[in-house]
């Protein structure tokens, strides 16, 4: 009797588990407005393969304030946000 072996779906798309892709966008709980806002990073985002969506990764999830998804920029050499 053979016998077969069934891979995982990881095995079968090892490129995709070699290279982890970086999140796009960032993830912020925004309380109050205007310049006295307090921006908190809250988690990432992530476009989905068919670019009609994104996967959310939350570290938090905020009971105020309001959640905004921002595009992640390069930062530029003095470390501000260009």
């Amino acid at each position: 009797m053979a016998s077969t072996k069934t891979q995982s779906p990881a095995a079968q798309t090892p490129a995709a588990a070699e290279t982890p892709r970086r999140p796009t966008h960032r993830l912020y709980r925004v309380n109050g407005e205007g310049t006295a806002a307090i921006w908190t990073p809250i988690g990432a985002a992530w476009p989905n393969k068919d670019g009609k969506g994104f996967n959310l990764n939350c570290d938090a999830v905020p009971l105020t304030g309001r959640i905004v998804l921002r595009l992640i920029e390069p930062r530029s050499e003095t470390g501000a946000p260009a």
